[in-house]
């Protein structure tokens, strides 16, 4: 039984390093970068080593997302803050263009990691559950705010709002911060993620407002 707890522990340390390895690369390369040989050699195993501790490099990308994900859902959580404590249209537009302003600034300044969240690709096979509930938690960010706007609102409807809302201001930070098209200073692109989101805002709560 001890054998086989420390047997666990050291392909529990080695999984850790791992994965510690994979977002170090990503971070400082990106994906393209990442090769079983160099991450062996940074936890310190051999190469065959790496798929006791996990099942492919699939895997380990996906848990060097997850901390990216867990990093990125702390500056959304701080960014939208409590407000001022008041349930009103404008503090509700408030939060939704800080959590953009957050988003942008988290993207611009782990751009690489950011890029690894969507670019990575599982052609034939689903994105495991625990990965999905992860990314899901993000949407969850911008669905707060939605109740004030969209009080009316089912559950499901305010999900699909919060999805359209992040793809909208993720659209506009991709192509702002994509470099193969003409690069938007950081500076003006935040200027009209506000301008594109108080508009969006505006219209909801003035949607509601009518149908009241």
């Amino acid at each position: 039984m001890v054998k086989s707890d420390t047997t666990a522990g050291r392909r529990d340390r080695l999984r850790e390093a791992l994965v510690a390895a994979a977002e170090d690369t990503i971070a400082k390369g990106g994906l393209q970068e990442l090769r079983a040989r160099t991450l062996a050699e940074k936890a310190g195993c051999a190469v065959g080593a790496i798929y006791n501790a996990v099942a492919d490099l699939d895997e380990l990308v996906l848990l060097a997302n997850m901390r990216t994900l867990a990093a990125l859902e702390h500056e959304l959580t701080a960014a939208r803050g409590g407000g001022d404590g008041s349930n009103t249209a404008e503090t509700a537009i408030a939060q939704l263009v800080q959590l953009a302003h957050a988003y942008l600034a988290f993207a611009a300044a782990n751009t690489p990691r950011w890029r690894a969240l969507f670019d990575h690709q599982m052609p034939g096979r689903d994105i495991p559950d625990w990965y999905r509930d992860e990314q899901h938690r993000l949407f969850r960010q911008v669905e707060e705010p939605m109740r004030v706007l969209q009080p009316r609102a089912t559950p499901k409807r305010r999900a699909l709002l919060a999805r359209s809302l992040f793809s909208a201001v993720h659209g506009m930070v991709r192509l702002g911060l994509e470099e193969k098209l003409q690069a938007i200073p950081v500076t003006a692109l935040r200027e009209q993620i506000t301008f594109v989101i108080s508009a969006i805002g505006r219209g909801m709560a003035t949607e509601t407002d009518a149908a009241q």
